[in-house]
């Protein structure tokens, strides 16, 4: 049995009159166009029950409605059906049946006002576009159920349109927030190649770009789609890498691709499904469940609507007997015939006592009422817009409308402002673009305790929340694609571990990279970091790379091996010069401490003891008080040490030069070195001074020696003033040594002059040693160089100026005499 869609196949009379136009036959015939003479009517086949189960819900809410005693009152709703065909080209054809109430014929006649005051319908984007475009000039008010296409919800190009069913534009951004929940980051795409698959899909891989998910392939195909193309599609499904293929596909072109698969035994495809055809009863029987298995996608909320079961199941031919569209449905529910003569050997008559209760199929199911609530909302969104208009206001006659002169642009008006809710509890009302709230469910396909699929709701979409809110998952298990349970993984790039960051492959998607630890210095804490962190100046990178750690401080302590043993030479350096004085004073009435001028022995004794403690103060933390001290302590101390040498250097060239053998020191000496060492000294202070005041030594961490450490080190503020003070000791002994060597022929006997001599020598060639090696010495070391040169010059001229003295003092006491001392002196007397 066949239709045609340029004549309506069921009608009813009314006060007012609801078009109808919906794919009731999925398969049309195109004759070829002679020319000659006026076309054969387009012929439609394959009768599709879901369709046809929409069309019955139209016709169950009008009745309801025509029944009630309150809602519209003495007015009676009448309907027009026909049927598109699933085509636009027939689409076409039936719009303008409803608009004029004929074929569109040239030289036919228009009646100047249309037979029908709304239209609901089409069950497809594309053929709703059409049905749209032609009605809007109109006025006529077109509210779909599901046509999805977001390039509906444009005023200016279909301002009479409205749908009960959620923009694409949600849907699509919905199925990317579903894929980034489950981390899929490389998937695959089909599409219905028309206006609903590929605005969705162009609208799924842009939100998908900006999230980072990366679409391997994107195929598009149709129903008519020659064989050849769709087993091309579905072997590029085959040798795809990415194991989740994302299905925005009508119904009708999911039929034929899933044909397509279970011919090639494709398995293993997580599959991620749109409204169109994830809760399809027709889609899943058992056969298509072992390529399939677990499906999951987004769909439009289920509700029930009391009564439709037993409404559907009292359909019968003889409602009306001259309907073939009821004939046909009979005929194609139980397999027979009600002609005798078109009976085939396989096919029995119809009795007309078949019944339809006992007939379990997708027309009587109504578990899952989703789309078919979409038109029961459709036609009471209608009615009370109708009943809004018909209300009188203000109580007053002349404000009312007669129901008699409704016109298609009234119903328009009054159809933008309904707001009323449903038996259900669902509040239906329509936004400035003829949108409703986008409300989906998630349901996965999952086998039933009786062996067939059923439709698990596992999760909510409610983009009337705020971001992040939107989507929820429900605590149920989802079976995943072959039944698994364990969610399956499809990503182009296994992910990178924290310390690892992305790089792109040349020449493939940003999901396809290989993965690079970071950098000392930098780290990732996460999976799949796209970039390294670089650590703050103070921090530094772990083994791992995963977290920034406290640099490690590194300075001279008192607790290393390094700086205990230069401690201990420094305190062995203070021991043997409290030595050294404890026996120049318990030996200082004899002659050779006399002759070594007591006074300023003690005083260079002194002076050295400083020497060997101002060492202690370049170990341990630093800190700006104690990197000021412990250069101006070493400054101060060298200078008073090298001062105390230069006084006695002069004291002994006095003594010798003395014109009377034996007379010792002038008195006149004594005060002048005093003075001497006091200048010397004072000089020192003052250039210290200076330092601190205008550019003093401070704190300073170095990062750039070492870039996993902290180096604390002493910067000396001002250069001028460190090598000032340095240049004023080297000043003062180079003063020092030449006066020891004018002084070296004075008598051996009490030459001390020799061992200035030979101690400057060692004193210079120390700091000169010095200069290179501190400069060159990296961190701490820099610290242990400049002790180790004040340890050695300070030894240097206690061994020198005072050992040879201690050991004539202790083991040859029979030297320690007058005349010894004298004795060469007395010899050059006589």
């Amino acid at each position: 049995m066949m239709g045609t869609p340029e004549f309506p196949l069921l009608s009813k009379e009314g006060d007012v009159i609801i078009g109808g136009t919906f794919s009731i036959h999925s398969k049309i015939t195109l004759s070829l166009l002679p020319f000659t003479n006026k076309p054969e009517p387009l012929v439609c086949s394959s009768l599709n029950l879901r369709e046809f189960r929409f069309v019955q819900t139209m016709l169950f809410a009008i009745e309801e409605i025509n029944n009630s005693s309150n809602f519209l009152p003495n007015v009676s709703i009448g309907y027009k059906i026909y049927d598109s065909c699933g085509s636009t080209l027939a689409s076409m054809r039936s719009t303008m049946a409803l608009i004029n109430g004929q074929e569109l014929t040239i030289g036919g006649s228009c009646f100047g006002k249309s037979p029908v005051h709304a239209i609901i319908g089409e069950s497809e984007s594309s053929s709703t576009i059409v049905l749209s475009r032609t009605t809007g000039p109109f006025k006529i008010p077109v509210i779909s159920h599901f046509a999805t296409c977001a390039c509906l919800s444009n005023r200016k190009t279909f301002p009479s349109f409205f749908r009960t069913i959620p923009s694409d534009y949600y849907q699509s951004r919905a199925l990317v927030e579903l894929v980034m929940h489950f981390g899929w980051t490389w998937v695959g795409a089909v599409r219905s190649d028309n206006d609903y698959g590929n605005n969705g899909m162009a609208t799924f891989l842009e939100a998908a770009g900006k999230e980072g998910v990366c679409v391997e392939y994107s195929e598009a195909i149709l129903r008519t789609n020659p064989k050849e193309r769709i087993s091309k599609v579905v072997n590029v499904i085959k040798k795809g890498t990415a194991r989740v293929l994302v299905a925005f596909l009508a119904q009708s072109e999911m039929e034929v691709l899933l044909e397509e698969v279970i011919a090639q035994n494709v398995t293993g495809i997580q599959w991620v499904g749109s409204e169109s055809w994830i809760t399809s009863r027709q889609l899943a029987t058992p056969r298509a469940a072992k390529v399939i298995s677990g499906p999951i996608g987004f769909t439009i909320c289920k509700s029930k609507i009391p009564g439709l079961k037993d409404f559907l199941v009292k359909v019968h031919p003889s409602q009306n007997t001259n309907s073939a569209l009821l004939r046909e449905f009979w005929e194609t529910v139980f397999d027979c015939h009600f002609q005798s003569k078109s009976l085939t050997a396989n096919m029995r008559q119809c009795s007309g006592f078949e019944n339809l209760a006992s007939v379990q199929n997708t027309f009587t199911d109504v578990s899952e009422l989703r789309i078919s609530n979409n038109v029961y909302k459709a036609v009471y969104a209608l009615a009370h817009s109708l009943h809004n208009m018909l209300t009188c206001r203000n109580g007053e006659a002349r404000n009312c409308i007669q129901k008699e002169s409704i016109e298609p642009g009234q119903v328009l008006y009054f159809l933008q402002d309904v707001n009323f809710t449903m038996p259900s509890g669902e509040t239906v009302f329509f936004n400035h673009d003829g949108d409703p709230i986008a409300r989906y469910e998630l349901v996965n396909w999952q086998n039933s305790e009786a062996g067939d699929t059923s439709f698990v709701t596992v999760g909510q979409y409610d983009a009337s929340l705020p971001k992040g809110m939107q989507f929820a998952m429900n605590h149920v298990n989802i079976v995943w694609a072959g039944g698994a349970l364990s969610r399956p993984r499809s990503v182009c790039s296994e992910s990178c571990l924290p310390g690892f960051r992305q790089a792109v492959i040349k020449g493939k998607p940003v999901c396809c990279f290989s993965c690079i630890q970071c950098a000392a210095g930098e780290i990732s804490n996460k999976t799949d970091s796209a970039e390294c962190i670089k650590c703050d100046l103070d921090y530094w990178s772990n083994e791992d790379n995963t977290q920034c750690i406290l640099k490690r401080i590194e300075f001279l302590s008192f607790e290393e091996n390094m700086g205990i043993l230069l401690t201990m030479f420094s305190l062995t350096g203070v021991f043997f010069t409290l030595a050294v004085g404890l026996v120049f004073f318990c030996f200082l009435d004899t002659p050779l401490v006399k002759a070594s001028n007591s006074e300023l022995s003690f005083m260079l004794l002194f002076s050295l003891s400083l020497c060997f403690l101002c060492s202690l103060t370049f170990i341990g933390q630093p800190s700006d008080w104690s990197c000021r001290l412990r250069h101006t302590a070493f400054g101060i101390a060298f200078a008073l040490c090298i001062s105390c040498i230069l006084a006695k250097t002069i004291v002994v060239v006095m003594a010798f030069r003395a014109t009377v053998p034996g007379a010792g020191v002038p008195q006149c000496s004594l005060p002048l070195q005093r003075l001497s060492v006091l200048c010397c000294t004072v000089f020192q202070v003052i250039i210290c001074t200076l330092w601190i005041s205008l550019a003093p030594p401070f704190l300073q961490k170095n990062t750039v020696h070492s870039i996993d450490k902290i180096i604390l080190e002493c910067n000396v503020g001002s250069a001028v003033g460190f090598w000032a003070v340095l240049g004023y000791i080297g000043l003062l002994a180079v003063l020092c040594f030449v006066l020891a060597f004018l002084a070296r022929k004075l008598p051996d006997n009490f030459n001390e002059a020799k061992f200035i001599t030979f101690s400057m020598l060692i004193f210079c060639a120390v700091w000169i040693t010095f200069i290179p090696a501190y400069v060159s010495s990296p961190g701490k070391f820099t610290v242990a160089v400049e002790i180790f040169a004040i340890l050695a010059s300070s030894f240097g001229l206690l061994f020198c100026i005072f050992f040879p003295k201690c050991y004539i003092i202790i083991l040859k006491p029979e030297r320690n005499t007058k005349k010894h001392v004298m004795g060469k002196a007395n010899v050059k007397s006589m």
